[in-house]
């Protein structure tokens, strides 16, 4: 059994060991330090949200972070569903699908109109797994990003 809650500082042991896996898997060092200073800033200042999947003994399953925007066409408040991740034994357990409705039950309370997210054109497994829990692919917009490092 899974359990779905909203991180506080108290979680921060077991997000960031998720948050080192999941920039892992997209091929990015693990940069521990750096990554216990961004997710314990995240934590405090409470600029994301960041959901925590949980097993029955308290274990970390899985993890997902949404920061909020506004969409400027809808004029009203939206999501950026930024990142999820669940540890390789715990996937095909139904996490992920947990993950994201807990992401959607934030987002409609929270008065938004949408959420967005982006994912690797490669990762063909995690666009079935959106498509599959009603997401739709942009057919619209192009989406372009600009590095300023």
């Amino acid at each position: 059994m899974t359990t779905v809650i909203r991180a506080t500082t108290e979680h921060l042991d077991l997000v960031v060991p998720l948050f080192c896996d999941y920039r892992a898997f997209y091929r990015l060092g693990r940069e521990e330090e750096a990554a216990r200073t961004f997710i314990g800033a995240r934590l405090r200042q409470r600029d994301s949200a960041i959901l925590l999947a949980l097993d029955e003994k308290g274990g970390a399953r899985g993890f997902a972070q949404l920061y909020p925007m506004f969409s400027s066409l809808r004029m009203a408040p939206a999501w950026i569903f930024n990142d999820l991740f669940v540890r390789p034994d715990a996937r095909r357990l139904g996490v992920a699908q947990q993950l994201l409705e807990a992401a959607n039950q934030l987002a409609r309370n929270s008065g938004a109109t949408q959420l967005e997210l982006s994912t690797g054109n490669d990762n063909a497994a995690a666009q079935r797994l959106y498509e599959s829990r009603g997401w739709k692919r942009d057919r619209e917009f192009v989406h372009y990003s600009l590095d300023l490092r």
